[in-house]
Protein backbone atom coordinates (compact mmCIF):
# COMPACT_ATOMS: atom_id res chain seq x y z
CA UNK A 1 0.00 0.00 0.00
CA UNK A 2 2.77 2.55 0.77
CA UNK A 3 4.51 1.62 -2.46
CA UNK A 4 1.01 2.30 -4.20
CA UNK A 5 0.57 5.86 -2.35
CA UNK A 6 4.16 6.55 -3.21
CA UNK A 7 3.54 5.91 -6.97
CA UNK A 8 0.48 8.08 -7.13
CA UNK A 9 1.52 10.91 -5.01
CA UNK A 10 4.45 10.99 -8.38
CA UNK A 11 1.35 11.28 -10.83
CA UNK A 12 0.77 14.79 -11.71
CA UNK A 13 -2.93 14.41 -11.58
CA UNK A 14 -3.06 12.94 -7.84
CA UNK A 15 -0.23 14.97 -6.42
CA UNK A 16 -3.29 17.71 -5.26
CA UNK A 17 -5.62 15.11 -3.59
CA UNK A 18 -5.62 14.67 0.38
CA UNK A 19 -4.34 12.22 2.95
CA UNK A 20 -8.43 10.58 2.88
CA UNK A 21 -8.63 10.85 -0.84
CA UNK A 22 -5.15 9.33 -2.17
CA UNK A 23 -5.91 6.08 0.62
CA UNK A 24 -9.62 5.97 -1.04
CA UNK A 25 -7.41 5.40 -4.89
CA UNK A 26 -4.50 3.53 -3.16
CA UNK A 27 -7.88 0.73 -1.89
CA UNK A 28 -8.84 0.80 -5.90
CA UNK A 29 -5.80 0.46 -7.15
CA UNK A 30 -3.63 -2.93 -7.90
CA UNK A 31 0.08 -3.96 -8.52
CA UNK A 32 0.94 -5.61 -11.83
CA UNK A 33 4.59 -6.31 -13.87
CA UNK A 34 4.80 -6.64 -17.19
CA UNK A 35 7.88 -8.60 -19.28
CA UNK A 36 9.92 -6.77 -21.78
CA UNK A 37 7.95 -6.96 -25.44
CA UNK A 38 4.16 -7.24 -23.87
CA UNK A 39 1.62 -5.46 -24.68
CA UNK A 40 -0.23 -3.70 -22.05
CA UNK A 41 -3.09 -2.48 -24.53
CA UNK A 42 -4.14 -1.89 -28.13
CA UNK A 43 -5.98 0.74 -30.26
CA UNK A 44 -9.82 -0.61 -30.00
CA UNK A 45 -9.32 -2.51 -27.29
CA UNK A 46 -11.93 -1.74 -23.82
CA UNK A 47 -10.88 1.65 -22.61
CA UNK A 48 -11.42 0.45 -18.42
CA UNK A 49 -8.23 1.20 -16.40
CA UNK A 50 -5.94 3.35 -16.08
CA UNK A 51 -2.05 3.05 -15.75
CA UNK A 52 0.65 4.73 -13.87
CA UNK A 53 4.54 3.58 -14.21
CA UNK A 54 6.20 2.51 -10.71
CA UNK A 55 9.06 1.26 -12.76
CA UNK A 56 10.93 0.55 -15.99
CA UNK A 57 9.41 2.31 -19.38
CA UNK A 58 6.61 2.08 -21.54
CA UNK A 59 6.29 2.87 -25.23
CA UNK A 60 2.89 4.87 -26.07
CA UNK A 61 1.61 5.62 -29.74
CA UNK A 62 -0.92 7.86 -29.39
CA UNK A 63 -3.84 8.64 -32.44
CA UNK A 64 -6.55 10.42 -32.40
CA UNK A 65 -9.10 11.24 -35.39
CA UNK A 66 -7.09 14.12 -36.24
CA UNK A 67 -3.74 12.79 -36.13
CA UNK A 68 -2.67 10.20 -39.79
CA UNK A 69 0.72 9.50 -37.73
CA UNK A 70 1.31 8.38 -33.99
CA UNK A 71 2.47 10.79 -31.13
CA UNK A 72 4.74 8.45 -29.89
CA UNK A 73 5.98 8.98 -26.08
CA UNK A 74 8.16 7.10 -23.77
CA UNK A 75 6.71 6.18 -20.45
CA UNK A 76 8.57 6.21 -17.20
CA UNK A 77 8.19 6.04 -13.55
CA UNK A 78 5.33 8.46 -12.61
CA UNK A 79 3.70 9.03 -15.40
CA UNK A 80 -0.04 8.20 -16.29
CA UNK A 81 -1.54 6.37 -19.58
CA UNK A 82 -5.01 4.91 -20.39
CA UNK A 83 -6.61 8.31 -19.60
CA UNK A 84 -8.81 7.18 -21.93
CA UNK A 85 -10.99 5.47 -19.25
CA UNK A 86 -11.76 8.61 -17.64
CA UNK A 87 -13.17 10.61 -21.04
CA UNK A 88 -16.68 11.10 -21.69
CA UNK A 89 -18.00 9.43 -24.56
CA UNK A 90 -14.94 7.42 -25.28
CA UNK A 91 -14.82 3.26 -24.86
CA UNK A 92 -11.82 2.33 -26.93
CA UNK A 93 -8.31 3.20 -26.24
CA UNK A 94 -6.63 5.15 -27.98
CA UNK A 95 -2.83 4.20 -28.61
CA UNK A 96 -1.03 1.33 -28.46
CA UNK A 97 1.39 0.63 -25.29
CA UNK A 98 4.04 -1.86 -25.52
CA UNK A 99 6.74 -2.67 -22.75
CA UNK A 100 10.14 -1.54 -23.33
CA UNK A 101 11.73 -3.35 -20.53
CA UNK A 102 10.72 -5.32 -17.38
CA UNK A 103 8.07 -2.68 -16.16
CA UNK A 104 5.93 -2.17 -12.82
CA UNK A 105 2.25 -0.42 -13.29
CA UNK A 106 -0.43 0.39 -10.51
CA UNK A 107 -3.94 -0.32 -12.43
CA UNK A 108 -6.90 1.34 -11.40
CA UNK A 109 -10.47 0.50 -12.67
CA UNK A 110 -11.83 3.98 -14.05
CA UNK A 111 -15.53 3.80 -13.37
CA UNK A 112 -14.40 3.19 -9.36
CA UNK A 113 -12.16 6.52 -9.55
CA UNK A 114 -14.66 8.75 -11.30
CA UNK A 115 -16.86 7.66 -8.55
CA UNK A 116 -14.94 7.95 -5.58
CA UNK A 117 -13.53 11.86 -6.67
CA UNK A 118 -17.31 12.59 -7.44
CA UNK A 119 -18.09 11.99 -3.57
CA UNK A 120 -15.36 15.39 -3.20
CA UNK A 121 -16.66 17.84 -6.22
CA UNK A 122 -13.66 20.31 -5.46
CA UNK A 123 -10.97 18.16 -5.55
CA UNK A 124 -12.25 16.01 -8.03
CA UNK A 125 -12.59 18.84 -10.69
CA UNK A 126 -9.01 19.76 -9.75
CA UNK A 127 -7.89 15.98 -10.75
CA UNK A 128 -9.84 16.66 -14.14
CA UNK A 129 -8.41 19.62 -15.11
CA UNK A 130 -4.96 18.47 -14.24
CA UNK A 131 -6.18 15.10 -16.44
CA UNK A 132 -6.73 17.62 -19.20
CA UNK A 133 -3.31 19.72 -19.00
CA UNK A 134 -1.30 16.13 -18.89
CA UNK A 135 -3.52 15.14 -22.40
CA UNK A 136 -2.64 18.20 -23.95
CA UNK A 137 0.60 19.38 -22.48
CA UNK A 138 2.35 16.02 -21.99
CA UNK A 139 0.92 14.21 -24.63
CA UNK A 140 0.63 16.97 -27.85
CA UNK A 141 -2.71 15.38 -28.01
CA UNK A 142 -5.38 17.79 -29.39
CA UNK A 143 -7.38 20.28 -27.72
CA UNK A 144 -10.63 18.50 -28.59
CA UNK A 145 -9.37 15.11 -26.78
CA UNK A 146 -8.83 17.49 -23.46
CA UNK A 147 -12.40 18.51 -23.77
CA UNK A 148 -13.49 15.37 -23.58
CA UNK A 149 -12.32 15.31 -19.61
CA UNK A 150 -15.41 15.75 -17.49
CA UNK A 151 -15.84 18.54 -14.77
CA UNK A 152 -17.85 18.07 -11.79
CA UNK A 153 -20.78 20.44 -10.64
CA UNK A 154 -19.64 21.76 -6.82
CA UNK A 155 -22.72 21.42 -5.85
CA UNK A 156 -26.43 20.10 -6.38
CA UNK A 157 -28.65 22.62 -5.58
CA UNK A 158 -32.61 21.95 -5.30
CA UNK A 159 -35.37 23.06 -7.46
CA UNK A 160 -36.71 24.55 -4.56
CA UNK A 161 -33.75 26.48 -3.86
CA UNK A 162 -33.09 27.66 -7.19
CA UNK A 163 -36.45 28.68 -6.80
CA UNK A 164 -35.70 31.17 -4.44
CA UNK A 165 -33.15 32.38 -6.23
CA UNK A 166 -29.89 30.67 -4.10
CA UNK A 167 -27.34 30.13 -6.81
CA UNK A 168 -23.94 27.90 -7.00
CA UNK A 169 -22.19 30.51 -5.49
CA UNK A 170 -24.08 30.02 -1.83
CA UNK A 171 -23.60 25.97 -2.58
CA UNK A 172 -20.28 26.53 -3.19
CA UNK A 173 -19.93 28.51 0.31
CA UNK A 174 -21.68 25.92 2.43
CA UNK A 175 -19.93 23.23 0.66
CA UNK A 176 -16.27 24.59 1.39
CA UNK A 177 -17.21 24.94 4.67
CA UNK A 178 -18.59 21.54 5.37
CA UNK A 179 -15.29 20.48 3.69
CA UNK A 180 -13.22 23.03 6.54
CA UNK A 181 -15.26 21.27 9.71
CA UNK A 182 -14.54 17.61 8.57
CA UNK A 183 -11.02 18.72 7.90
CA UNK A 184 -8.50 19.17 11.43
CA UNK A 185 -7.78 22.95 10.43
CA UNK A 186 -10.78 23.98 13.28
CA UNK A 187 -9.78 21.65 15.76
CA UNK A 188 -6.00 22.70 15.32
CA UNK A 189 -6.84 26.29 15.60
CA UNK A 190 -9.06 25.57 18.47
CA UNK A 191 -6.56 23.93 20.17
CA UNK A 192 -4.39 27.10 19.41
CA UNK A 193 -6.22 29.07 21.32
CA UNK A 194 -6.56 26.80 24.24
CA UNK A 195 -2.64 26.47 24.14
CA UNK A 196 -2.58 30.06 24.28
CA UNK A 197 -5.38 31.22 26.84
CA UNK A 198 -3.76 28.28 28.98
CA UNK A 199 -0.33 29.90 29.03
CA UNK A 200 -2.11 33.24 29.40
CA UNK A 201 -4.01 31.82 33.14
CA UNK A 202 -0.73 29.60 34.04
CA UNK A 203 1.59 32.68 33.87
CA UNK A 204 -0.21 35.42 35.68
CA UNK A 205 -3.09 33.22 38.25
CA UNK A 206 -1.22 30.12 38.86
CA UNK A 207 2.44 30.58 38.47
CA UNK A 208 2.21 34.41 39.44
CA UNK A 209 5.78 34.92 37.50
CA UNK A 210 7.54 37.98 38.18
CA UNK A 211 7.15 39.62 34.44
CA UNK A 212 3.25 38.58 34.51
CA UNK A 213 2.55 40.11 38.16
CA UNK A 214 0.84 43.32 37.23
CA UNK A 215 -0.99 42.13 34.24
CA UNK A 216 -4.43 41.21 34.46
CA UNK A 217 -6.01 37.72 34.56
CA UNK A 218 -7.51 35.45 32.20
CA UNK A 219 -10.78 34.95 34.59
CA UNK A 220 -10.81 38.61 35.32
CA UNK A 221 -10.42 40.13 32.08
CA UNK A 222 -13.35 37.34 30.66
CA UNK A 223 -15.56 38.30 34.00
CA UNK A 224 -15.25 42.00 32.56
CA UNK A 225 -16.19 41.46 29.18
CA UNK A 226 -19.08 39.74 29.87
CA UNK A 227 -20.32 41.88 32.87
CA UNK A 228 -23.77 43.30 32.14
CA UNK A 229 -22.59 46.00 35.23
CA UNK A 230 -18.63 46.14 34.36
CA UNK A 231 -16.32 47.09 37.00
CA UNK A 232 -14.90 49.86 34.74
CA UNK A 233 -17.86 50.85 32.24
CA UNK A 234 -16.94 48.51 28.79
CA UNK A 235 -17.96 44.89 28.32
CA UNK A 236 -20.61 43.56 25.46
CA UNK A 237 -23.04 45.10 26.75
CA UNK A 238 -22.60 48.35 26.95
CA UNK A 239 -23.36 50.63 24.00
CA UNK A 240 -19.85 52.27 23.91
CA UNK A 241 -17.83 48.92 23.43
CA UNK A 242 -19.42 48.52 19.86
CA UNK A 243 -19.38 52.10 19.53
CA UNK A 244 -15.59 52.01 19.93
CA UNK A 245 -15.50 49.27 17.09
CA UNK A 246 -17.60 50.98 14.99
CA UNK A 247 -15.39 54.35 14.76
CA UNK A 248 -12.52 52.18 14.07
CA UNK A 249 -13.90 49.82 11.30
CA UNK A 250 -15.09 53.13 9.56
CA UNK A 251 -11.50 55.03 9.65
CA UNK A 252 -10.03 51.79 8.64
CA UNK A 253 -12.46 51.15 5.84
CA UNK A 254 -11.80 54.76 4.53
CA UNK A 255 -8.08 54.82 5.13
CA UNK A 256 -7.86 51.08 3.25
CA UNK A 257 -10.18 52.13 0.42
CA UNK A 258 -7.73 55.34 -0.30
CA UNK A 259 -4.93 53.20 0.43
CA UNK A 260 -5.28 50.76 -2.69
CA UNK A 261 -7.42 53.74 -5.25
CA UNK A 262 -3.91 54.93 -4.74
CA UNK A 263 -0.90 52.88 -4.18
CA UNK A 264 -2.54 49.94 -6.77
CA UNK A 265 -2.09 52.32 -9.60
CA UNK A 266 1.01 53.96 -8.39
CA UNK A 267 2.45 50.64 -7.76
CA UNK A 268 2.07 49.05 -11.36
CA UNK A 269 2.64 51.96 -13.02
CA UNK A 270 6.38 51.76 -10.72
CA UNK A 271 6.63 48.38 -12.40
CA UNK A 272 5.66 48.82 -15.50
CA UNK A 273 7.57 52.33 -16.28
CA UNK A 274 11.20 52.71 -16.29
CA UNK A 275 11.12 56.09 -16.83
CA UNK A 276 8.37 56.70 -13.92
CA UNK A 277 10.22 54.65 -11.32
CA UNK A 278 13.17 56.59 -11.69
CA UNK A 279 11.56 59.66 -10.57
CA UNK A 280 9.30 58.43 -8.52
CA UNK A 281 10.38 55.25 -6.69
CA UNK A 282 13.39 57.52 -4.97
CA UNK A 283 10.99 59.76 -3.41
CA UNK A 284 8.55 56.54 -2.19
CA UNK A 285 11.88 54.75 -0.36
CA UNK A 286 12.36 58.13 1.69
CA UNK A 287 9.16 58.27 2.76
CA UNK A 288 8.21 55.31 3.81
CA UNK A 289 10.79 54.43 6.50
CA UNK A 290 9.34 57.38 8.32
CA UNK A 291 7.60 56.01 11.62
CA UNK A 292 3.75 56.63 11.47
CA UNK A 293 4.63 58.58 15.04
CA UNK A 294 6.56 60.91 13.22
CA UNK A 295 4.09 62.28 10.99
CA UNK A 296 1.12 62.97 13.62
CA UNK A 297 2.52 66.87 14.17
CA UNK A 298 2.24 67.21 10.23
CA UNK A 299 -1.12 65.60 10.36
CA UNK A 300 -2.25 67.56 13.11
CA UNK A 301 -1.23 70.75 11.24
CA UNK A 302 -2.18 69.91 7.77
CA UNK A 303 -5.92 68.63 8.72
CA UNK A 304 -8.87 70.46 10.57
CA UNK A 305 -10.66 68.20 13.36
CA UNK A 306 -9.83 65.10 14.84
CA UNK A 307 -11.37 62.53 12.45
CA UNK A 308 -9.20 63.13 9.16
CA UNK A 309 -5.67 63.36 10.86
CA UNK A 310 -5.78 59.63 12.26
CA UNK A 311 -7.39 58.51 8.85
CA UNK A 312 -4.59 60.13 7.02
CA UNK A 313 -2.45 58.56 9.94
CA UNK A 314 -3.94 55.15 9.30
CA UNK A 315 -3.70 55.60 5.36
CA UNK A 316 0.21 56.48 5.14
CA UNK A 317 1.05 52.72 6.15
CA UNK A 318 -1.24 50.66 4.20
CA UNK A 319 -0.63 52.79 1.52
CA UNK A 320 2.80 52.58 1.31
CA UNK A 321 2.48 48.81 1.70
CA UNK A 322 0.17 48.70 -1.17
CA UNK A 323 2.40 50.38 -3.62
CA UNK A 324 5.53 48.74 -2.31
CA UNK A 325 4.04 45.04 -2.89
CA UNK A 326 1.89 45.86 -6.37
CA UNK A 327 5.42 47.07 -8.06
CA UNK A 328 7.06 43.63 -6.91
CA UNK A 329 4.13 41.96 -8.77
CA UNK A 330 4.28 43.71 -11.81
CA UNK A 331 8.37 43.24 -11.60
CA UNK A 332 7.73 39.42 -10.96
CA UNK A 333 6.07 38.64 -14.34
CA UNK A 334 8.77 37.55 -16.81
CA UNK A 335 9.39 39.85 -19.58
CA UNK A 336 8.71 37.03 -22.26
CA UNK A 337 4.65 37.34 -21.79
CA UNK A 338 4.86 40.95 -22.62
CA UNK A 339 7.39 40.56 -25.69
CA UNK A 340 5.20 37.72 -27.14
CA UNK A 341 2.37 40.03 -26.68
CA UNK A 342 3.63 42.87 -28.29
CA UNK A 343 4.64 39.75 -31.17
CA UNK A 344 1.20 39.27 -31.43
CA UNK A 345 0.33 42.77 -32.13
CA UNK A 346 -1.02 43.60 -28.75
CA UNK A 347 -1.24 47.78 -28.11
CA UNK A 348 0.85 48.89 -24.81
CA UNK A 349 -2.67 49.62 -23.12
CA UNK A 350 -3.63 45.57 -24.24
CA UNK A 351 -0.44 44.17 -22.09
CA UNK A 352 -1.01 46.24 -19.47
CA UNK A 353 -4.61 45.35 -19.26
CA UNK A 354 -4.29 41.76 -19.72
CA UNK A 355 -0.85 40.97 -19.16
CA UNK A 356 0.67 43.39 -16.19
CA UNK A 357 -2.56 43.21 -14.05
CA UNK A 358 -3.28 39.73 -13.99
CA UNK A 359 -0.07 39.04 -13.25
CA UNK A 360 0.54 40.92 -10.24
CA UNK A 361 -2.63 40.17 -9.10
CA UNK A 362 -1.20 37.49 -6.55
CA UNK A 363 0.96 40.62 -4.92
CA UNK A 364 -1.66 42.95 -4.88
CA UNK A 365 -3.99 40.76 -2.85
CA UNK A 366 -0.66 39.92 -0.79
CA UNK A 367 -0.04 43.40 -0.42
CA UNK A 368 -3.78 44.27 0.65
CA UNK A 369 -3.55 41.57 3.63
CA UNK A 370 -0.55 43.46 5.09
CA UNK A 371 -2.17 46.42 4.07
CA UNK A 372 -5.28 46.38 6.01
CA UNK A 373 -3.11 44.48 8.98
CA UNK A 374 -1.00 47.69 8.91
CA UNK A 375 -3.54 50.12 9.28
CA UNK A 376 -4.99 48.66 12.19
CA UNK A 377 -2.10 49.05 14.30
CA UNK A 378 -1.25 52.80 12.48
CA UNK A 379 -5.26 53.58 13.71
CA UNK A 380 -3.90 52.67 17.23
CA UNK A 381 -1.47 55.16 17.07
CA UNK A 382 -3.46 58.09 15.22
CA UNK A 383 -6.39 57.13 17.73
CA UNK A 384 -4.05 57.63 21.06
CA UNK A 385 -2.85 60.86 19.92
CA UNK A 386 -5.59 62.78 18.12
CA UNK A 387 -9.01 60.16 18.44
CA UNK A 388 -11.82 60.79 20.51
CA UNK A 389 -13.22 56.88 20.15
CA UNK A 390 -12.24 54.00 19.09
CA UNK A 391 -10.33 50.52 20.35
CA UNK A 392 -7.38 52.85 19.90
CA UNK A 393 -8.15 55.53 22.28
CA UNK A 394 -9.80 52.90 24.69
CA UNK A 395 -6.35 51.22 24.78
CA UNK A 396 -4.73 54.43 25.53
CA UNK A 397 -7.45 55.84 27.99
CA UNK A 398 -7.48 52.69 29.91
CA UNK A 399 -4.05 52.92 30.44
CA UNK A 400 -3.82 55.96 31.91
CA UNK A 401 -6.85 55.81 34.14
CA UNK A 402 -5.25 52.33 35.31
CA UNK A 403 -7.66 50.55 33.73
CA UNK A 404 -6.01 47.15 32.70
CA UNK A 405 -8.71 44.70 32.10
CA UNK A 406 -9.93 47.20 29.50
CA UNK A 407 -6.61 47.52 27.82
CA UNK A 408 -6.72 43.43 27.22
CA UNK A 409 -10.79 43.97 25.93
CA UNK A 410 -9.11 46.66 23.70
CA UNK A 411 -6.69 44.08 22.60
CA UNK A 412 -8.30 41.39 22.18
CA UNK A 413 -11.10 43.14 20.22
CA UNK A 414 -8.67 44.73 18.13
CA UNK A 415 -7.13 41.22 17.08
CA UNK A 416 -10.55 39.59 16.15
CA UNK A 417 -11.65 43.02 13.95
CA UNK A 418 -8.51 42.81 12.61
CA UNK A 419 -8.20 39.12 11.61
CA UNK A 420 -11.79 39.24 9.81
CA UNK A 421 -11.21 42.07 7.67
CA UNK A 422 -7.71 40.27 6.67
CA UNK A 423 -9.33 37.06 6.11
CA UNK A 424 -12.24 39.15 4.08
CA UNK A 425 -9.76 40.63 1.65
CA UNK A 426 -8.12 37.02 1.62
CA UNK A 427 -11.83 35.59 0.12
CA UNK A 428 -12.17 38.65 -2.08
CA UNK A 429 -8.84 38.05 -3.30
CA UNK A 430 -9.68 34.23 -3.80
CA UNK A 431 -12.97 35.22 -5.87
CA UNK A 432 -11.41 37.55 -7.88
CA UNK A 433 -7.97 35.23 -9.00
CA UNK A 434 -10.38 31.81 -9.50
CA UNK A 435 -7.74 31.27 -12.29
CA UNK A 436 -4.62 31.52 -9.94
CA UNK A 437 -6.11 29.08 -7.85
CA UNK A 438 -6.78 26.50 -10.45
CA UNK A 439 -3.06 27.42 -11.85
CA UNK A 440 -1.65 26.67 -8.30
CA UNK A 441 -3.33 23.12 -8.37
CA UNK A 442 -1.65 22.41 -12.04
CA UNK A 443 1.62 23.48 -10.97
CA UNK A 444 1.52 20.79 -7.71
CA UNK A 445 1.60 23.47 -5.31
Amino acid sequence: MDQISAVLKRAMPFQMVSDDMLRGIVKLAKSRSFARGDMIYDRGDEADDIYIVASGSVSHALRTEEDQADLNKIMRSGDVFGWAAVLDGQRGRMAKTVCLERTEVVQIDGEELMALIKQSPVTGDVIMSRFATMITKEFSAPDSVAARVPHFPVAEISTAQQGDGVGSGWALTFFRLAQWIKSPKPYLMLLGFAILLGLWYLTVEVWKLPRFADMPGLTVVVRELFNPNPTYGLSVYTPEYYQHIWVSIRRVSIAFFLATALGVPLGLFMGWSKIFREYVFPIFETLRPIPILAWVPLAILMFTGTETPVIFLTFLASFFATALNTMLGVESIDESYSRAAYCLGASKWQVFREVIVPGAMPFIFTGLQISVGVAWFSLVAGEMVSGEFGLGYVINTSYTMVRYPTIVIGMITLGAVGYVTSALVRMVGDYMMQWRVRELALGGR
